[in-house]
């Protein structure tokens, strides 16, 4: 294979398409994963996986915390993907509301329980302007 043909499946094939063989979008995995397909729960089941794992792995670093954030696009607008996430996180004492976590949507909300020992929060993200702040900081303007 060429190089540019290797970047091209690494870039736009791999990831969430390359394992559902069906979408990169999120949106459409949950739907899928909805209606029986296999292979978008199989995504789902490895992405929250993950995201679990890397939580689990700054606490331990970090030696525990006061709370954890959810945010960009999965993060802000997928309740079920945090509920997932969470699901295995009693350990910690991280615990969903599961009336906030579904109503929480694109918001700064707490979507954790009142007795959480560690808190878990939605929180908006502005990429873009992020982006645009650091590219302005950088250039030295």
């Amino acid at each position: 294979m060429e190089i540019a043909e290797v970047e091209t499946w690494l870039n736009t094939r791999s990831g969430l398409l390359g394992v559902s063989e069906r979408s990169s979008d999120m949106r459409k995995l949950l739907e899928a994963a909805g209606q029986g397909d296999a292979g978008a729960e199989l995504v789902l089941a490895m992405f929250c996986y993950r995201v679990r794992k890397y939580i689990a792995s700054y606490l331990a670093v970090l030696n525990g915390a006061d709370a954890i954030l959810f945010g960009g696009g999965i993060g802000e607008n997928a309740p079920e993907v945090r509920a997932r996430i969470c699901a295995q996180m009693d350990w910690c004492g991280l615990r969903l509301d599961t009336a906030r976590n579904t109503a929480a949507r694109g918001t700064p909300a707490r979507i954790s329980t009142d007795d959480a020992a560690l808190h878990a929060y939605v929180m908006p993200v502005d990429e873009a302007r992020i982006i645009a702040r650091d590219t302005v900081h950088c250039l030295g303007a």
